[in-house]
């Protein structure tokens, strides 16, 4: 484990926390974000409109040099806990993290105007690839079809792996080039598209012999940085089913009062308190640039965060009874996040078995 790494929150990341949940706390409201489900996607344009531009958290991990905050996966990683709490529908982490990662692994000049405008807000950018995804998995020679793309019904442009000889290129192609499919899914919070198009319509963003590479740092940023996500929803499931139960009266007292549902939240705290600090390490390791260090905390944090959160929420909608299972309490909006979050990236056992060949046992 690294000595660089501080698990405790900056000046700055506090600062940070306090903006991103104050502005959600205002315009993200879950009897507004439970209409996704019957199709209004209107929210997800106007919250995703000013965390993009008006407070400018998708150039977050962008340099300077090309627009963008110059921030690391730390001060990324506040932000995503903020959005896993308030079950926000916006693309950050599909393009702010995952998108720009790919961008920024070996951009080319087509990249670097690319990344300018997600820096800027003025674009949004989905990596092509079916969920889950965990390896690079380019289109072949003749294949036009990709199923089950997260991010791509709010994006304008497609960043697509596609195999040559040379080894794999990542194509921007242009959403409106594309026939994009909305499917139902689980989490309709951040819904999935099935996308066929042209890959030879794009223009190369990252050089055939850097796109694999460059598809994977993706990757890894997106499973690092999604369990500070998971994190989230599994502190606002935490703390709103404490609040619940101080109030909750049956038989004449307190719920909380009696002692099993004491030591289930006693045992659910002190979980998503690991879960944080996990979450946390990865995001640090992955900010100090150590690609051994940064994998195997993210495969720690991706397996350990991926089943907490499903335990939090499936804690919080039976710790809140009758009430916790109905469609107007945004409850099941975390079960739903939590699932979806846990196999976007690769199931835990995944990442366990991939820790374990990194660890050699």
């Amino acid at each position: 484990m690294s000595d660089d790494v501080n698990l405790l929150d900056s000046e700055l990341d506090a600062d940070l926390r306090a903006t991103v949940r104050s502005y959600l706390a205002g315009r993200c409201d879950p009897a507004e974000v439970v209409k996704a489900y019957d199709g209004d996607s209107s929210l997800t344009a106007d919250l995703w409109k000013g965390l993009s531009a008006d407070l400018g958290l998708a150039g977050l991990l962008i340099p300077e040099s090309h627009g963008g905050a110059g921030a690391s996966a730390r001060e990324t990683a506040v932000v995503l806990e903020e959005l896993g709490r308030a079950v926000a529908p916006v693309p950050f982490l599909t393009s702010a993290v995952v998108a720009t990662s790919v961008l920024l692994a070996a951009p080319t000049e087509a990249g670097s105007t690319l990344l300018g405008g997600l820096a800027a807000g003025e674009r949004t950018a989905a990596l092509a690839l079916p969920l889950p995804a965990t390896s690079a998995s380019p289109l072949q020679p003749g294949e036009t079809e990709i199923r089950s793309v997260a991010g791509a019904v709010e994006a304008d442009t497609l960043l697509v792996p596609v195999a040559t000889a040379a080894g794999v290129e990542v194509r921007a192609v242009p959403a409106a080039q594309a026939e994009i499919t909305p499917v139902s899914s689980l989490d309709m919070t951040r819904r999935l598209a099935d996308v066929r198009l042209d890959p030879a319509a794009g223009e190369v963003v990252v050089a055939a012999e850097d796109g694999e590479k460059a598809v994977r740092a993706g990757l890894l940023a997106g499973a690092a940085l999604m369990a500070s996500e998971q994190v989230g929803v599994a502190q606002w499931c935490l703390t709103t089913t404490l609040e619940y139960l101080k109030v909750r009266r049956q038989f004449g007292r307190i719920v909380g009062g009696y002692q099993a549902l004491k030591h289930r939240l006693a045992d659910l705290y002190t979980s998503v308190e690991g879960a944080g600090a996990a979450a946390r390490y990865a995001a640090g390791a992955l900010a100090l640039g150590d690609p051994e260090e940064s994998e195997i905390a993210t495969r720690v944090a991706a397996a350990y965060c991926g089943d907490l959160a499903v335990t939090a929420a499936e804690e919080a909608v039976q710790l809140h009874g009758g009430i916790g299972m109905t469609w107007e309490h945004p409850a099941h909006l975390y079960l739903k996040r939590a699932k979806a979050d846990q196999i976007a990236y690769g199931l835990p056992g995944l990442h366990r078995d991939r820790l374990g060949a990194l660890v050699n046992i």
